[in-house]
């Protein structure tokens, strides 16, 4: 498991548009109803081993969670079905705090 910054995903989604990179948030719906990225997909941690179909296993995953937690326990879990997993360090908290002071915090 590889771990970046919101930063240096922010970057990578940004500038390289065709890296593939698929963004999970493991978060529970009410929080990504709080706060969420524009693009990424809601899987809650505890139905990631019935929905991870739903993610391309030949593309990399950068997971986001609320501080970074949760999102290390689903990339164990998507690397021992072989997918390339990114944790985002710091969770959405850092990502609002460093990069988009507009977004709630909670």
């Amino acid at each position: 498991m590889r771990t970046c910054s919101p930063q240096e995903i922010s970057e990578l989604l940004k500038n390289t548009p065709n890296s593939g990179l698929q963004l999970l948030d493991v978060r529970e719906p009410w929080e990504y109803e709080c706060v969420h990225i524009t693009g990424s997909v809601l899987i809650p941690l505890g139905q990631l081993a019935q929905q991870y179909d739903q993610l391309d296993d030949s593309r990399p995953v950068a997971v986001i969670c609320h501080h970074g937690v949760r999102s290390a326990h689903a990339c164990y879990y998507l690397e021992k079905l072989d997918f390339d997993t990114i944790n985002i360090k710091g969770g959405i908290d850092l990502w609002a705090r460093e990069l988009d002071p507009s977004m709630p915090v909670y």
